[in-house]
Formats: structure tokens, C-alpha cells, sequence
């Protein structure tokens, strides 16, 4: 787990790493093929069980341990600082404190960037987990059907957080977290309907839903260098944490909000909440930037 813990923690870092090498109307794009990656997970999740079933559990294990030894060599050898880092080098005067990285954590507007990161993030994983057993349990796919389509929501929105980070160049990222937002609220009213909706436009609507969580990743990520480009590490993985705690606690909620209403519909119930938490925290910080300063001071 700690092992697991560590790898995780590499996306803060690259986050950092591989802001500085582009201009901010660059960024977004930049960040969103690199956040691509989060498609290992997926890919792991649709092909693992194959090879353990041809070569056993263990060999599993040395295989994709294989896979990142040979991604760090690779790394090492064909990567180079970032021009920050490159310019810092050997000089004592540029070198900041932890202190000072550490800094903007104060800020509420970097914990209103995680609210949304738990959204769009963290109820993203959850949901690629808990999509198997809703099948299962509303439309009565088989276990193997079930972890399939599971597989086939995670790895193409995964893919389209690319184009979420190019839309984030060419609109602004807020635009696109407006719009996500939006259809996710639509998306998951939808969903939350306690009755219940036929299977096609179930797969539809959590499909269309997946898209624009993919969508809104970009955007969050490209708003940290913007506004923290001195602080993209500790800012990215604060973030990050957060959003993969939603990843963690929302599965669980989920199973026991089921447990306590016998409402399968429920999960979307509390999506609902947190989308238009979100977009009405969004909102109000929105107006409040617009206000003059005069006003604002009052």
C-alpha cells in the first residue's frame, strides 16, 4: 500500500514537471494528454484478470512490476530537468523553504479546486467501481458483461481528458467546468430517479456523464498553474489526495446508502448534491471575483 501510495504521489510531481516546460495557454493541453495516463488504471482493470487466469497472481505482479522498471529506465535516460528546476540548480538564493511551497494550502480557493477535483475525479473512479454490482444488481448482467462494460466506461473517458485540456486552452477551463457542472446535473437528476430507467438510457446517460467528468479533470488541473505557478507541486497534490479519497469513500457511502434506503438509485442521489455543491461554490466565487475591489473590501 505505502508502495502504492508512492507511485500515486508521481502524478503531483509530474504535474509540476511538466507545467513548466509550456506556456499557460499551452498548459491545459499539455496537462490533459499527460493525465491520459490515468488510463493504466483502466487498462489494468480490463486486462489483468486475463493474464492471472493464463499465469498466475504472482507472475501478474512481476509482470507489471516488469513494465515499471523498465518506464523508469526509460524516464531516466530520455527525460531532463524542467527549466525551473535547471535554472535553481547550484544556486542557494532560489532554493524555497517547505513553508513557503507549502503556503497556498491556506488559501480556501485551492480546497474549492479539490471540492471540484472530488467530483470530477473522485466520483469518477467511484463510479468505474461501483458500475459492475449496479448492473449486476438493477439489470441483471452477468458478472462478466458487467466488469467489461465497467472497463469500456473507464478507459475512453479516461482518453478524453486530452481534449478536456484542449478545450481548456481554447474556452477557459472555468467555461468547461461550467459545462460539466451542467451536465452532470442534468446526467445525475436523471439517474436519481428512484423508479429507475430503461438499461439503454441508463448506458447513455452514465456514458455521457463519464465524458464530461473526463472534461472537468482538464479543467481543474489547468487552473493550478495559472494561478499557483510557483507552487504547482504541493498545490497538484492536494488535489490529487482529494480527489482520490472520493475515489475511496464514495464506493462506500454508496453500498451503505443502498443498504439503508434498498435504493440502488441512491449513489446518483448523493452525486446530485455534490455536482450543484460544486457549481454553486463555483458560482459564488465567480460573482465575488467580478465585484470591484471597492465593494469586495466592504
Amino acid at each position: 500500500a505505502l508502495g502504492v501510495g508512492l507511485a500515486g504521489g508521481s502524478f503531483a510531481v509530474g504535474v509540476a514537471y511538466v507545467s513548466r516546460f509550456y506556456r499557460d495557454a499551452q498548459q491545459g493541453t499539455a496537462l490533459g494528454i499527460f493525465g491520459v495516463g490515468n488510463v493504466g488504471a483502466a487498462v489494468t482493470k480490463f486486462v489483468a484478470p486475463f493474464v492471472m487466469v493464463a499465469v498466475g497472481w504472482q507472475a501478474t505482479a512481476q509482470i507489471w512490476a516488469l513494465a515499471l522498471a523498465v518506464t523508469a529506465v526509460l524516464f531516466w535516460f530520455l527525460s531532463k530537468d524542467d527549466p525551473v528546476t535547471a535554472a535553481r540548480r547550484g544556486s542557494a538564493a532560489s532554493r524555497r523553504s517547505l513553508r513557503a511551497e507549502f503556503a497556498p494550502l491556506r488559501n480556501l480557493q485551492v480546497w474549492r479546486f479539490s471540492a471540484y477535483y472530488f467530483f470530477a475525479f473522485g466520483a469518477f473512479v467511484a463510479l468505474a467501481l461501483w458500475l459492475p454490482h449496479y448492473l449486476i444488481g438493477v439489470y441483471g448482467f452477468d458478472v462478466k458483461v458487467a466488469g467489461m462494460v465497467g472497463a469500456a466506461y473507464s478507459i475512453p473517458a479516461s482518453i478524453f481528458r486530452a481534449y478536456g485540456g484542449v478545450l481548456s486552452d481554447r474556452i477557459g477551463a472555468r467555461r468547461v467546468l461550467y459545462a460539466t457542472f451542467a451536465v452532470s446535473l442534468a446526467a445525475t437528476a436523471i439517474l436519481s430517479i428512484p423508479a429507475g430507467v430503461t438499461l439503454p438510457v441508463f448506458l447513455v446517460v452514465i456514458f455521457i456523464l463519464g465524458f464530461v467528468m473526463s472534461l472537468g479533470k482538464a479543467a481543474v488541473y489547468k487552473h493550478i498553474p495559472s494561478y499557483y505557478p510557483h507552487n504547482v507541486g504541493a498545490v497538484g497534490g492536494l488535489v490529487g489526495m482529494i480527489g482520490g479519497l472520493g475515489g475511496f469513500a464514495l464506493p462506500l457511502l454508496f453500498g451503505w446508502l443502498k443498504d439503508q434506503t434498498g435504493l440502488w438509485s441512491s449513489c446518483f442521489m448523493v452525486l446530485f448534491v455534490l455536482v450543484a455543491a460544486c457549481a454553486l461554490w463555483m458560482h459564488a466565487s465567480v460573482r465575488r471575483m467580478g465585484r470591484p475591489a471597492a465593494m469586495q473590501a466592504a
